[in-house]
């Protein structure tokens, strides 16, 4: 039973291989474009919090309170406003992805050890020459995290999306819970977008371990003995 599904999936995938790439582009630029539009609205918030610390509870609350609203009830709610389509899934996926970036974002910001930016001021450095030149390249890894964070949710909710007419990878696994025995349609549809996730994880992952401080400090090298 266990091969012949394997084989199912496989003649599935062959049959059907333009269709499903072109599932496979839309759904990842989909979630792309969503997580971009929340980093340049997020990135600046989060780093505006991190200057005045008052407003941070206010803003993360609010992040969080959208994170509570199920994906499907933003989804409807929006699309009475935006109507069908891509644009109003690209929205819930800028709404959903916020949160962590703003948090991380304020998180790095936060955890620059003070005396390395008190260095910086006393050396001439004005407040933004502090910013771009020491907070931002010592926050930047856990930046990436939140990044790296928002787009895994974000490939989650674009899947959702089929169900208000968006053409995502989501089609191929309601198609599989509308039929009789849909199990090849819903492994054709799951598999892709747990691959997206897992790609996206793993490649942001490294760089952001690349990009942290501590793995940057070079290591002294032991000198031989002649």
């Amino acid at each position: 039973m266990k091969g012949n599904l394997i084989q199912q999936i496989y003649e599935y995938y062959t049959m059907n291989f333009g269709y499903l790439w072109d599932l496979f582009i839309k759904h990842l630029l989909m979630s792309v474009y969503g997580v971009l539009f929340a980093a340049i609205i997020g990135i600046p918030i989060g780093i505006l919090i991190a200057r005045y610390s008052k407003l941070s509870w206010i803003v993360i609350t609010i992040a969080n309170i959208i994170q509570t609203v199920p994906v499907i009830a933003m989804l409807a709610i929006l699309m009475l406003v935006m109507g069908l389509g891509p644009t109003t899934v690209v929205i819930t996926v800028f709404l959903y992805a916020l949160l962590p970036i703003i948090k991380n974002t304020f998180t790095g910001i936060q955890g620059v050890d003070a005396n390395i930016k008190d260095a910086g001021k006393g050396m001439g450095m004005t407040q933004n020459q502090v910013l771009r030149l020491i907070e931002l390249p010592l926050s930047l890894s856990v930046i990436i995290g939140g990044l790296r964070i928002a787009l895994v949710v974000a490939i989650g909710v674009v899947a959702v999306g089929s169900f208000i007419g968006a053409p995502t990878l989501g089609d191929i696994v309601i198609r599989g819970t509308n039929a009789t025995d849909g199990t090849t349609f819903i492994l054709a549809g799951a598999i892709p977008i747990a691959l997206i996730a897992i790609l996206i994880d793993i490649g942001l992952r490294a760089l952001e371990k690349k990009l942290d401080p501590a793995n940057r400090t070079k290591k002294p090298q032991p000198q031989k003995v002649e």
